[in-house]
């Protein structure tokens, strides 16, 4: 599909493009930038140009804006050009675009001729189609490019090795100069590197951060060094450090707590599954899924029932929607849980609603289960998941905007007066008592610790044997409650 045809199907196929910033850190470029900054321009979808000149001396700065005062005042006004009194490196011009930047999605276009603008659409698409969080261009996967030097497409493909093995991830080009964003990921850290040791650590932090990553073919026209070619072997061996420092340091303060503890949970797969199997024996019948998230959950119901999985997320809504595109017992819904008309409106009425650890970010609880309540089918369940003990409500609780956790009798008292008949109520997990206590309450920790969150997903045997004592204890409590026959 060629660059037209990508962009007539954006248009086509998104009532609403959202801004793309173009971020193009420029240093004595002069003979190119203006016709990179034309080729962009060119583009038919919502964009802003974020040049930074970062001390050139050779009439890059005079160019631009000879450039500038040649183009309608609306062209001109959607090119922001910040400029450096001396030259700093690619980093730290990255990081004065990232902060002057606007859009919802962030592109690095270099300001030579090596990428060709053209293929902005092609990759901006996975993170509007709402696949990913960051695309990657690769100059390695088939695509046209020139033939130049064998020892710097050796070291690239070292150094790419080399990152691979320190952030677990199969790129083919972490070395790559075209990379998008959502926005917000670029935000989400501080950018260290001053130089072209700016790649493999943004690799590094988005890695950390557990993104969703694509990579998409990009055609690649490389420089001689005669031409302009800026990185040299002292990049390379800065890379080197780079990756190992970013091995070691995780340097992402800008992360809050509540999204570091949601993140390590997310990664729980052994005690994602032991959920479900959990759910398993009261599910029957078309199911209604509210919270759905990732679709974890999703996954697990699926090839069970018909399920309507919904969220509030509008990203989350996007990747439920690709990743259950071609699943026939998948429609995904946007639903707000205290939004008593958007209930109203559901013509259908459910045999089972799946509600696992939501109702406790709701401050009117009650009224959500009145919601529910109102699309089960007569005799049909709900199956709810919340967090057990009010005496284990602490810091943690607080940064994940739990409004409170459940005591046995207070879930089933708010369950009987939205009009429910509680079926069956246990405990789940007792041995993440003692931990979540310790972190939240007398710690006042504010994010679940990654190694104590992996050694619990380690302990889901030992979590499962322990649900043949129905114990009256445990982190969690899971509750099935039937709608009367009327």
């Amino acid at each position: 599909m060629n660059e037209v045809h990508l962009i007539e199907r954006l248009n086509a196929e998104y009532r609403e493009v959202p801004l793309v910033s173009v971020l193009i850190p420029v240093y004595n470029e002069v003979s190119t930038v203006t016709i990179v900054l034309t080729r962009v321009l060119a583009l038919t979808i919502p964009l802003e140009i974020v040049v930074v000149d970062d001390g050139s001396t050779d009439g890059t700065g005079e160019a631009l804006q000879r450039f500038l005062s040649t183009k309608p005042p609306s062209m001109a006004e959607q090119v922001k050009v910040i400029s450096h009194p001396q030259n700093q490196g690619k980093g730290a011009a990255l990081r004065s675009a990232i902060a002057t930047m606007t859009g919802s999605i962030a592109v690095i276009q270099d300001a030579d001729l090596e990428y060709n603008p053209a293929e902005i659409p092609r990759l901006i698409q996975p993170i509007i189609d709402g696949l990913a969080d960051v695309v990657y261009g690769s100059r390695f996967t088939g695509s046209p490019r020139s033939v130049l030097f064998f020892w710097h497409t050796a070291g690239n493909k070292f150094l790419t090795l080399l990152s691979n093995m320190c952030t677990n991830l199969n790129l083919t080009d972490m070395e790559t100069g075209y990379k998008a964003f959502r926005s917000e990921i670029l935000r989400s850290f501080p950018i260290r590197s001053q130089r072209f040791g700016v790649e493999p650590e943004i690799t590094a932090k988005v890695s950390q951060l557990r993104c969703r990553m694509f990579e998409v073919p990009i055609s690649y026209s490389g420089r001689t060094y005669s031409e302009g070619k800026k990185a040299g072997w002292r990049d390379g061996f800065s890379a080197l450090a780079t990756i190992a420092r970013f091995r070691i340091s995780r340097d992402l303060n800008v992360e809050s707590p509540g999204q570091r503890t949601l993140r390590r949970i997310q990664r729980l797969r052994a005690y994602s599954k032991l959920q479900f199997d959990l759910l398993h024996p009261w599910i029957e019948g078309e199911l209604l899924e509210i919270g759905a998230g990732l679709g974890t959950l999703t996954a697990h119901l699926a090839p069970h029932a018909k399920v309507l999985a919904t969220d509030l997320d509008s990203q989350y809504l996007k990747g439920l929607s690709h990743t259950f595109a071609e699943h026939p017992n998948v429609t995904v819904q946007e639903l707000d849980l205290t939004d008593q008309q958007a209930f109203l409106a559901i013509e259908k009425r459910f045999q089972t609603v799946v509600c696992s650890n939501v109702l406790e970010h709701v401050e009117n609880d009650s009224a959500a289960l009145q919601n529910i309540y109102s699309v089960l089918a007569a005799s049909g369940r709900l199956v709810l998941i919340v967090p057990a003990h009010p005496i284990l409500y602490g810091q943690i609780d607080r940064s994940i905007n739990h409004f409170r956790r459940y005591g046995r009798r207070d879930i089933v008292e708010k369950l009987t007066a939205a009009g429910f008949s509680v079926e069956h109520v246990r405990h789940v997990n007792a041995l993440g008592v003692p931990g979540w206590y310790i972190n939240s309450v007398l710690l006042k920790r504010s994010s679940v610790p990654g190694v104590q969150a992996k050694i619990n997903d380690l302990l889901t045997p030992f979590v499962r044997f322990e649900q043949r004592f129905n114990l009256p204890i445990g982190i969690s409590l899971l509750v099935v409650a039937k709608r009367e026959t009327v």
